[in-house]
């Protein structure tokens, strides 16, 4: 059967082809991931109805899963519009692509030397999500970027984090130096007495095994604080 909205995919392919992501609405763009996932029906009520939700493309990427499936779009005449499995993996699959291409972009690259890669890094990874997450970033002797991993995922506004192990991780992987980085799901990258308190745990503890600690990211929704530039590092 012919699809009735092939003409419409046709037409947002080809501007995205002509113009790219800054053609596009944000609604736009998630319909040209939609497209492959919902092949026979009009998916624009669908991204909008996202959009307004979750409130713009990177935040409906990065949605939980569980909150997508609940999404629901009456649509006169016809069955509902709903964001189904393979379109939960289509935003899975898409925001994983981004994330790596990043990750490529700082991996064995001394990060002090490209620092807005490594910020808009830590901005995609963490800035959307809903829970709080801490991630040491461990950086071999020329400050190159040897891995980043989470210590510990917590709730809405607490994660634990034991400085211990932290400095254990370190040695294992033969680390000189670190950048902690955090986010708060709140938005507001503010930090907090016990984000100070943590910092200066793991600093402490890292020198007495010779390890540098660089900086402390907290990362919000649209900015980011630095520890070092506020004079708490």
């Amino acid at each position: 059967m012919p699809n009735p909205n092939a003409g419409h995919r046709k037409r947002l392919r080809e501007r995205f082809r002509r113009a790219g992501s800054e053609g596009l609405q944000d609604y736009e763009l998630l319909e040209l991931i939609l497209f492959n996932a919902i092949p026979q029906r009009d998916v624009k009520p669908l991204a909008k109805a996202l959009i307004a939700t979750f409130g713009s493309f990177a935040d409906a990427l990065a949605a939980p899963r569980g909150r997508l499936c609940e999404l629901t779009v009456p649509v006169e005449g016809k069955p509902p519009l709903k964001m189904t499995d393979r379109a939960c993996d289509e935003f899975a699959l898409t925001r994983a692509a981004a994330l790596q291409m990043m990750q490529d972009n700082v991996l064995k690259r001394p990060v002090l030397s490209s620092w807005q890669d490594l910020l808009s890094y830590c901005r995609s990874h963490l800035a959307y999500n809903t829970t709080e997450e801490f991630h040491v970033l461990f950086l071999d002797a020329k400050n190159r970027l040897i891995t980043d991993e989470a210590q510990s995922k917590g709730t809405v506004n607490h994660t634990p984090v034991y400085p211990r192990e932290v400095v254990k991780r370190a040695l294992a992987l033969d680390a000189a130096a670190l950048i902690l980085v955090h986010n708060h799901p709140s938005g507001d990258p503010t930090p907090s007495r016990a984000d100070i308190e943590v910092t200066k745990r793991i600093v402490d503890a890292a020198k007495s095994v010779d390890v540098r600690v660089h900086d402390h990211l907290i990362i919000g929704r649209g900015r980011e604080v630095s520890f070092k530039s506020l004079g708490l590092l």
